[in-house]
Protein backbone atom coordinates (compact mmCIF):
# COMPACT_ATOMS: atom_id res chain seq x y z
CA UNK A 1 0.00 0.00 0.00
CA UNK A 2 1.13 3.63 -0.09
CA UNK A 3 -0.55 7.23 0.06
CA UNK A 4 -2.22 9.17 -2.36
CA UNK A 5 -4.72 12.27 -2.63
CA UNK A 6 -8.60 11.44 -3.71
CA UNK A 7 -11.04 13.18 -4.24
CA UNK A 8 -14.94 12.06 -5.08
CA UNK A 9 -16.79 15.50 -5.42
CA UNK A 10 -15.48 18.78 -6.34
CA UNK A 11 -15.09 21.96 -4.48
CA UNK A 12 -12.69 23.38 -2.07
CA UNK A 13 -9.05 22.27 -0.68
CA UNK A 14 -11.31 20.37 2.08
CA UNK A 15 -12.35 17.72 -0.46
CA UNK A 16 -8.80 16.41 -1.02
CA UNK A 17 -8.18 13.74 1.28
CA UNK A 18 -5.08 11.43 2.17
CA UNK A 19 -5.76 7.36 1.54
CA UNK A 20 -3.81 4.11 1.25
CA UNK A 21 -4.40 3.01 -2.65
CA UNK A 22 -2.99 -0.15 -4.11
CA UNK A 23 -0.47 -0.20 -6.82
CA UNK A 24 0.32 -3.18 -9.30
CA UNK A 25 3.28 -4.08 -10.99
CA UNK A 26 3.39 -2.00 -15.04
CA UNK A 27 1.80 -3.48 -17.29
CA UNK A 28 2.86 -3.46 -21.49
CA UNK A 29 4.23 0.15 -21.96
CA UNK A 30 3.90 1.01 -18.09
CA UNK A 31 6.43 2.16 -15.32
CA UNK A 32 6.05 2.50 -11.79
CA UNK A 33 7.82 5.69 -10.44
CA UNK A 34 8.55 6.76 -6.71
CA UNK A 35 7.85 10.23 -6.48
CA UNK A 36 10.63 12.28 -4.96
CA UNK A 37 8.96 15.54 -5.50
CA UNK A 38 5.33 16.64 -6.90
CA UNK A 39 4.53 19.96 -8.55
CA UNK A 40 1.35 21.79 -7.39
CA UNK A 41 -0.04 23.86 -10.62
CA UNK A 42 -2.45 26.38 -10.97
CA UNK A 43 -4.44 23.63 -13.27
CA UNK A 44 -4.87 21.38 -10.63
CA UNK A 45 -7.69 23.78 -9.07
CA UNK A 46 -9.47 23.85 -12.20
CA UNK A 47 -9.83 20.38 -11.89
CA UNK A 48 -10.49 20.16 -8.22
CA UNK A 49 -13.45 22.91 -8.40
CA UNK A 50 -14.88 21.38 -11.46
CA UNK A 51 -13.67 23.63 -13.95
CA UNK A 52 -11.97 21.68 -16.12
CA UNK A 53 -14.10 18.15 -15.70
CA UNK A 54 -13.04 14.87 -13.90
CA UNK A 55 -14.41 11.24 -13.89
CA UNK A 56 -14.87 10.67 -9.81
CA UNK A 57 -13.10 9.69 -7.72
CA UNK A 58 -9.92 10.70 -9.39
CA UNK A 59 -6.97 11.42 -8.28
CA UNK A 60 -5.22 15.00 -8.86
CA UNK A 61 -1.62 16.07 -10.25
CA UNK A 62 0.35 15.94 -13.34
CA UNK A 63 3.68 17.04 -12.88
CA UNK A 64 6.34 15.16 -10.83
CA UNK A 65 9.88 13.44 -10.62
CA UNK A 66 11.22 10.48 -9.12
CA UNK A 67 12.97 7.38 -9.56
CA UNK A 68 11.61 4.07 -11.91
CA UNK A 69 11.17 0.97 -9.65
CA UNK A 70 10.37 -1.26 -12.35
CA UNK A 71 9.32 -1.37 -16.08
CA UNK A 72 6.58 -3.59 -17.77
CA UNK A 73 6.98 -5.51 -20.91
CA UNK A 74 7.97 -3.07 -24.03
CA UNK A 75 9.94 -0.52 -22.63
CA UNK A 76 12.87 0.26 -24.06
CA UNK A 77 13.84 3.56 -23.76
CA UNK A 78 13.49 3.71 -19.78
CA UNK A 79 15.27 1.62 -17.30
CA UNK A 80 15.12 0.99 -13.71
CA UNK A 81 16.87 3.40 -11.30
CA UNK A 82 16.16 5.95 -14.00
CA UNK A 83 15.76 9.72 -12.48
CA UNK A 84 12.50 10.59 -14.33
CA UNK A 85 10.05 13.36 -14.54
CA UNK A 86 6.53 14.08 -16.27
CA UNK A 87 4.50 16.56 -17.02
CA UNK A 88 1.67 14.54 -19.13
CA UNK A 89 -0.48 11.79 -18.53
CA UNK A 90 -3.60 10.77 -16.46
CA UNK A 91 -4.08 12.30 -13.17
CA UNK A 92 -2.69 11.41 -9.77
CA UNK A 93 0.98 12.35 -9.46
CA UNK A 94 -0.08 13.82 -5.52
CA UNK A 95 1.08 10.43 -4.51
CA UNK A 96 4.15 8.52 -3.30
CA UNK A 97 4.37 6.05 -5.86
CA UNK A 98 2.09 5.35 -9.14
CA UNK A 99 2.57 2.97 -12.17
CA UNK A 100 2.14 5.56 -15.56
CA UNK A 101 2.44 5.03 -19.22
CA UNK A 102 6.59 5.44 -19.70
CA UNK A 103 6.44 7.09 -23.18
CA UNK A 104 5.14 10.13 -20.92
CA UNK A 105 8.34 9.94 -18.63
CA UNK A 106 11.31 12.50 -19.60
CA UNK A 107 14.48 11.43 -18.30
CA UNK A 108 16.63 14.19 -16.14
CA UNK A 109 20.20 14.90 -17.05
CA UNK A 110 23.12 14.39 -14.62
CA UNK A 111 23.70 18.07 -12.92
CA UNK A 112 20.33 18.68 -12.20
CA UNK A 113 18.44 17.50 -9.32
CA UNK A 114 14.99 16.15 -8.69
CA UNK A 115 14.44 19.10 -6.13
CA UNK A 116 15.20 21.54 -9.29
CA UNK A 117 13.63 19.63 -11.93
CA UNK A 118 10.15 19.88 -10.14
CA UNK A 119 10.42 23.33 -11.25
CA UNK A 120 11.11 22.40 -14.52
CA UNK A 121 8.45 20.19 -15.84
CA UNK A 122 4.94 21.59 -16.43
CA UNK A 123 6.55 25.58 -15.65
CA UNK A 124 9.85 25.06 -17.54
CA UNK A 125 7.93 23.40 -20.48
CA UNK A 126 5.19 25.98 -20.38
CA UNK A 127 7.90 28.59 -20.53
CA UNK A 128 9.46 26.80 -23.44
CA UNK A 129 6.19 26.46 -25.59
CA UNK A 130 5.07 29.87 -25.15
CA UNK A 131 8.11 31.79 -25.64
CA UNK A 132 9.33 29.30 -28.31
CA UNK A 133 6.36 28.09 -30.58
CA UNK A 134 3.13 29.55 -29.87
CA UNK A 135 4.25 33.15 -30.24
CA UNK A 136 7.82 32.78 -31.34
CA UNK A 137 10.48 35.27 -29.33
CA UNK A 138 13.29 35.91 -32.10
CA UNK A 139 15.22 38.60 -29.33
CA UNK A 140 14.63 42.25 -29.37
CA UNK A 141 11.16 42.17 -29.06
CA UNK A 142 9.63 44.36 -25.83
CA UNK A 143 6.44 41.68 -24.25
CA UNK A 144 3.54 41.62 -21.66
CA UNK A 145 3.69 38.78 -19.48
CA UNK A 146 1.03 38.61 -16.62
CA UNK A 147 1.88 37.01 -13.32
CA UNK A 148 5.38 37.43 -13.67
CA UNK A 149 6.66 36.53 -9.81
CA UNK A 150 4.50 33.11 -10.34
CA UNK A 151 5.77 29.78 -11.13
CA UNK A 152 5.87 29.88 -14.97
CA UNK A 153 6.56 33.79 -14.36
CA UNK A 154 10.31 33.38 -13.21
CA UNK A 155 11.76 30.95 -15.31
CA UNK A 156 9.67 33.13 -18.33
CA UNK A 157 11.55 36.25 -16.68
CA UNK A 158 15.20 34.34 -16.95
CA UNK A 159 14.20 32.71 -20.53
CA UNK A 160 13.18 36.20 -21.70
CA UNK A 161 16.46 37.78 -20.51
CA UNK A 162 18.52 34.67 -21.78
CA UNK A 163 17.01 35.65 -25.72
CA UNK A 164 17.43 39.62 -25.50
CA UNK A 165 13.66 40.21 -24.77
CA UNK A 166 12.54 43.04 -22.62
CA UNK A 167 10.16 41.91 -20.33
CA UNK A 168 7.53 43.81 -18.45
CA UNK A 169 5.51 42.00 -16.15
CA UNK A 170 2.58 42.06 -13.80
CA UNK A 171 2.76 41.70 -10.55
CA UNK A 172 -0.11 41.96 -7.27
CA UNK A 173 2.72 43.80 -4.49
CA UNK A 174 6.24 45.48 -4.45
CA UNK A 175 7.93 42.19 -2.85
CA UNK A 176 6.78 40.36 -6.27
CA UNK A 177 8.08 43.05 -8.39
CA UNK A 178 11.34 42.85 -6.45
CA UNK A 179 11.24 39.26 -7.21
CA UNK A 180 10.16 39.24 -10.73
CA UNK A 181 13.33 41.91 -11.70
CA UNK A 182 15.91 40.10 -9.50
CA UNK A 183 15.07 36.92 -11.96
CA UNK A 184 15.45 38.85 -14.82
CA UNK A 185 11.81 41.46 -15.82
CA UNK A 186 13.13 44.42 -17.58
CA UNK A 187 9.85 46.71 -16.25
CA UNK A 188 7.07 45.40 -13.39
CA UNK A 189 4.11 46.61 -12.99
CA UNK A 190 2.27 46.63 -9.65
CA UNK A 191 -1.36 46.34 -10.28
CA UNK A 192 -2.90 46.87 -7.09
CA UNK A 193 -2.02 50.33 -7.61
CA UNK A 194 -0.67 51.33 -11.29
CA UNK A 195 -2.64 51.41 -14.57
CA UNK A 196 -1.42 48.08 -16.92
CA UNK A 197 -1.86 50.04 -20.40
CA UNK A 198 -0.73 53.38 -19.23
CA UNK A 199 2.01 52.08 -18.27
CA UNK A 200 3.09 49.68 -20.70
CA UNK A 201 2.36 53.04 -23.19
CA UNK A 202 4.45 54.41 -21.07
CA UNK A 203 7.48 52.06 -21.49
CA UNK A 204 6.56 51.60 -25.28
CA UNK A 205 6.87 55.31 -26.06
CA UNK A 206 3.12 54.44 -27.29
CA UNK A 207 3.75 51.55 -29.35
CA UNK A 208 2.38 49.11 -27.35
CA UNK A 209 3.37 45.68 -27.71
CA UNK A 210 3.22 42.63 -30.27
CA UNK A 211 2.50 40.03 -27.52
CA UNK A 212 0.89 39.36 -24.55
CA UNK A 213 1.14 36.17 -22.65
CA UNK A 214 -2.22 36.60 -20.35
CA UNK A 215 -2.52 34.04 -17.61
CA UNK A 216 -5.04 35.85 -15.48
CA UNK A 217 -7.87 36.00 -18.00
CA UNK A 218 -11.18 37.51 -17.28
CA UNK A 219 -9.56 40.27 -15.10
CA UNK A 220 -7.06 41.55 -17.27
CA UNK A 221 -8.70 40.77 -20.52
CA UNK A 222 -9.57 44.34 -21.30
CA UNK A 223 -5.93 45.81 -20.42
CA UNK A 224 -4.13 43.30 -22.24
CA UNK A 225 -5.86 44.07 -25.23
CA UNK A 226 -5.27 47.57 -25.21
CA UNK A 227 -1.31 46.93 -24.65
CA UNK A 228 -0.74 45.69 -27.69
CA UNK A 229 0.09 46.91 -31.60
CA UNK A 230 -2.05 46.30 -34.65
CA UNK A 231 -2.19 42.61 -35.34
CA UNK A 232 -0.44 41.73 -32.31
CA UNK A 233 -0.97 38.76 -30.91
CA UNK A 234 -3.09 37.91 -27.40
CA UNK A 235 -1.74 34.48 -26.07
CA UNK A 236 -4.89 33.23 -23.21
CA UNK A 237 -2.39 30.88 -21.80
CA UNK A 238 -4.76 30.57 -18.07
CA UNK A 239 -7.94 32.05 -16.77
CA UNK A 240 -6.71 32.09 -13.01
CA UNK A 241 -9.56 34.86 -12.55
CA UNK A 242 -12.45 33.45 -14.79
CA UNK A 243 -12.91 32.81 -18.23
CA UNK A 244 -12.32 34.69 -21.29
CA UNK A 245 -15.23 35.69 -24.21
CA UNK A 246 -13.96 38.26 -26.39
CA UNK A 247 -16.30 39.32 -29.34
CA UNK A 248 -14.87 39.00 -32.52
CA UNK A 249 -15.99 42.60 -33.48
CA UNK A 250 -13.65 43.74 -30.13
CA UNK A 251 -10.51 42.08 -31.99
CA UNK A 252 -10.70 43.79 -34.96
CA UNK A 253 -11.66 47.56 -33.19
CA UNK A 254 -8.07 46.94 -31.01
CA UNK A 255 -6.07 46.36 -34.22
CA UNK A 256 -7.46 42.91 -36.00
CA UNK A 257 -5.40 41.41 -32.96
CA UNK A 258 -4.56 37.69 -33.27
CA UNK A 259 -5.96 35.78 -30.55
CA UNK A 260 -4.84 31.78 -29.25
CA UNK A 261 -5.71 29.76 -26.25
CA UNK A 262 -2.78 26.94 -26.41
CA UNK A 263 -3.01 23.64 -24.30
CA UNK A 264 0.26 21.56 -23.81
CA UNK A 265 -0.62 18.78 -25.15
CA UNK A 266 -1.20 19.83 -28.85
CA UNK A 267 2.30 21.27 -28.76
CA UNK A 268 4.38 18.49 -26.97
CA UNK A 269 4.05 15.56 -29.36
CA UNK A 270 5.10 13.15 -30.56
CA UNK A 271 7.04 12.44 -27.92
CA UNK A 272 10.61 12.68 -30.01
CA UNK A 273 9.37 16.51 -30.31
CA UNK A 274 9.02 16.65 -26.19
CA UNK A 275 12.13 15.28 -25.24
CA UNK A 276 13.20 18.17 -27.77
CA UNK A 277 11.96 20.57 -25.88
CA UNK A 278 12.99 19.20 -22.29
CA UNK A 279 16.69 19.70 -24.00
CA UNK A 280 16.39 22.99 -24.50
CA UNK A 281 14.71 24.07 -21.46
CA UNK A 282 17.62 21.49 -19.72
CA UNK A 283 20.55 23.17 -21.22
CA UNK A 284 19.73 26.27 -20.24
CA UNK A 285 19.48 25.38 -16.76
CA UNK A 286 22.72 23.37 -17.03
CA UNK A 287 24.19 26.74 -18.28
CA UNK A 288 22.80 28.80 -15.79
CA UNK A 289 20.60 31.22 -17.64
CA UNK A 290 17.67 29.58 -15.79
CA UNK A 291 17.94 29.03 -11.86
CA UNK A 292 14.40 28.03 -10.26
CA UNK A 293 14.41 25.84 -7.23
CA UNK A 294 10.74 25.59 -5.67
CA UNK A 295 9.62 28.33 -2.84
CA UNK A 296 7.23 26.84 -1.08
CA UNK A 297 7.41 23.03 -0.12
CA UNK A 298 4.33 20.94 1.96
CA UNK A 299 4.16 17.71 3.16
CA UNK A 300 1.65 15.33 0.76
CA UNK A 301 -0.80 15.37 3.26
CA UNK A 302 -1.14 18.88 3.38
CA UNK A 303 -2.25 19.30 -0.35
CA UNK A 304 -5.36 21.11 0.43
CA UNK A 305 -3.23 23.61 2.30
CA UNK A 306 -1.23 24.29 -0.31
CA UNK A 307 -4.15 24.80 -2.76
CA UNK A 308 -5.20 27.55 -0.10
CA UNK A 309 -1.71 29.06 -0.22
CA UNK A 310 -1.51 29.05 -4.29
CA UNK A 311 -5.13 30.24 -4.14
CA UNK A 312 -4.60 32.91 -1.78
CA UNK A 313 -1.87 34.70 -3.99
CA UNK A 314 0.40 33.74 -1.07
CA UNK A 315 3.48 32.05 -2.94
CA UNK A 316 5.96 32.68 -5.16
CA UNK A 317 7.42 30.76 -7.37
CA UNK A 318 6.90 27.10 -7.46
CA UNK A 319 5.58 25.38 -5.36
CA UNK A 320 6.19 21.57 -4.50
CA UNK A 321 4.43 18.30 -2.41
CA UNK A 322 7.17 16.12 -0.28
CA UNK A 323 5.89 12.95 -0.45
Amino acid sequence: MTKAIRFYETGGPEVLRLEDVEVGEPGPGQARVRHSYIAVNFIDIYFRTGRYPLALPNGLGSDAVGVVEAIGPDVTDIRVGDRVGYLIGPQGAYSQVRVMPADVLIPLPDGISDRTAATLMMKGMTAQYLFRQVYPLQGGETILYHAAAGGVGLIACQWARAMGVTMIGTVSTDEKAAIAKANGCAHTIVTSRENIAQRVRELTDGKGVPVVYDSVGKDTLQASLDCLQPRGSLVSNGTSSGSVVVDSQVLAAKGSIWLTRPAMIHYIQPRSHMLDMARELFDHVLAGRIVNEPQQSFALADAAEAHRALEGRRTTGATVLVP
